[in-house]
């Protein structure tokens, strides 16, 4: 068993003492809040082995060797918040027909072929945050596999075909994203936090993909992908120092032709979300209702502090939410709640639950309710130990296979969060007190911020919802292409 494993199962063993086993049976509690928990032994996780590349690759590498497979996972300096807004889903077109749209040397179908003859695989994408490249092969094909995937960074073609496939796939999309009143709120909530024209909010349309051509793939792939951007992790059954000249090999005479810095893509709102809006979606018979609020980065004071509160409200079935929202009032089946984090922005804080058309109303107090008894009647201590407990069981999970660990370092690198932030992540939870997750309550979960978003059919409801303000509705009319997307107004009126 390697260095990794070792450690990993050696944690494995304290995990009764995070709380998942009883005292001994010489000191048996009779009651389960007479449980006494041992303070958790110190441990120190293992790094992957780092080395930057003098084109400014950063390589990070983790050996495993139980079984003959290595997998390498890339992420890249990009994402859809760096594309033009009259170019929604340029990003996403990019991160589908790098892979699929073959390489200087290759046609995308004999890439196809090449794969499967190996029983290997290749994928990448783009999100709002970053690109992501990964490859997959057996330990004696990874080498060939990987000058392959080396290619694709570096050498893809764009193939227009394979764009006007990708472009027909996400219309298609777009052609059923009202279907699901879950997919409509989740969609149009962010709008109404981070502002309508954020990055963070923003959806590709007809009108934006038809006015995507190949030539601007190929800009945004020469923008984007830099050696410099690029952070490798590679995992599983290969010697580090064979591995360090194959990257080396395949990629280390990439040099570099931009700079690497972007401007900070987020900008609060231009005015306060605060209110009440409707969507109204009259094929189904609940209402789904989310309200939202900006919420914090990771780096913030309180960030430990609010993953314990959020733990009081929404993080199990013994948790405020659940027990007066669902078990109590039976509003609803499914309730969550949380101040959103997020690694280099603000994260999107979210009440959100659905129900019956007639408790509509019922069920936003319900909510309010308990976003403000987090003040009115604040966390005890006993609330606060369990959550602690509850975070720190669940701990080993974030770690229990060197891929996940792997994963972890790859995003602080990525994001510039220091190497040991998962050690310090536990350490910090363990100190978090009672009194700093009230004063987290009060900074941070304020229903007086609240843009209180409800989709679902107009009649029916036991409530009117001008009781939480004026209503404004949002027309989400799928636009065809050159016709705007309605702003919000006034419930009963319609302005272009």
């Amino acid at each position: 068993m390697n260095r990794l494993r070792a450690t990993l199962a050696a944690f494995a063993l304290f995990v009764p003492a995070l709380g998942l086993a009883p005292a001994p049976a010489a000191a048996q509690a009779q009651r389960p809040e007479d449980i006494q928990y041992p303070a958790l032994p110190d441990f120190k996780l293992p790094k992957p082995e780092r080395h930057v590349l003098p084109n400014g690759i950063v390589l990070l590498l983790a050996e495993d060797h139980e079984l003959p497979l290595v997998r390498a996972n890339v992420l890249i300096r990009t994402g859809s918040r760096l594309e033009a807004a009259e170019h929604a889903g340029l990003a996403d077109l990019v991160g589908q027909t790098l892979r699929s749209g073959g390489t200087r040397n290759l046609t995308g179908d004999q890439i196809d072929e090449f794969l499967d003859g190996k029983g290997a695989s290749i994928e990448t994408l783009i999100d709002v945050h970053q690109g992501q490249a990964s490859v997959f092969a057996l330990k004696e094909d990874f080498p060939e596999v990987f000058r392959l995937f080396g290619e694709i960074l570096r050498y893809p073609v764009f193939d227009p075909a394979k764009i006007d496939i990708a472009k027909t796939g996400v219309k298609g999309n777009i052609s059923r994203q009202n279907d699901d009143p879950q997919d409509i709120l989740y969609r149009e909530l962010p709008e109404l936090v981070y502002g309508a024209g954020s990055p963070y909010a923003r959806q590709a349309t007809y009108a934006s993909l038809d006015a995507i051509e190949p030539a601007d793939l190929v800009e945004f792939h020469r923008q984007y992908f830099q050696p410099t951007r690029l952070i490798i992790g590679v995992v599983g059954d290969f010697d580090a120092a064979e591995m360090r000249k194959l990257v080396s090999d395949t990629l280390g005479d990439w040099q570099a032709t931009l700079p690497a810095g972007d401007p900070n893509m987020f900008s609060p709102p231009a005015k306060p979300a605060a209110g009440i809006y409707f969507i109204e979606k009259s094929d189904v018979t609940q209402s789904s209702i989310g309200m939202g609020d900006l919420g914090i980065v990771r780096r913030h004071p309180d960030y430990f502090a609010v993953e314990v509160m959020n733990q009081v409200l929404s993080g199990s079935f013994t948790s405020r939410l659940f027990s007066e929202v669902r078990t109590k009032k039976g509003l609803a089946y499914n309730v969550s709640g949380f101040v959103g984090t997020d690694w280099d922005k603000p994260g999107l804080t979210v009440l959100a639950t659905s129900t019956k058309a007639e408790t509509t109303g019922a069920a936003i107090d319900a909510l309010l309710l308990e976003a403000r008894r987090m003040k009115t009647e604040p966390p005890s201590d006993d609330e606060v130990a369990k959550a602690k407990r509850s975070i720190l069981s669940s701990f080993i999970f974030q770690i229990d296979t060197p891929q996940k660990l792997l994963n972890q370092q790859l995003n602080y690198e990525y994001y510039g969060y220091p190497a040991d932030w998962l050690e310090q992540y536990r350490l910090r939870i363990e100190k978090v007190t009672t009194a700093e997750v009230r004063d987290a309550a009060v900074k941070h979960l304020v229903p007086e911020r609240f843009a209180i978003l409800v989709v679902g059919p107009k009649e029916g409801r036991d409530t009117d919802l001008t009781k939480y303000g004026t209503v404004q509705t949002i027309d989400i009319t799928i636009p065809e292409p050159n016709a705007p997307k309605l702003a919000l107004t006034p419930e009963g009126q319609a302005r272009a």
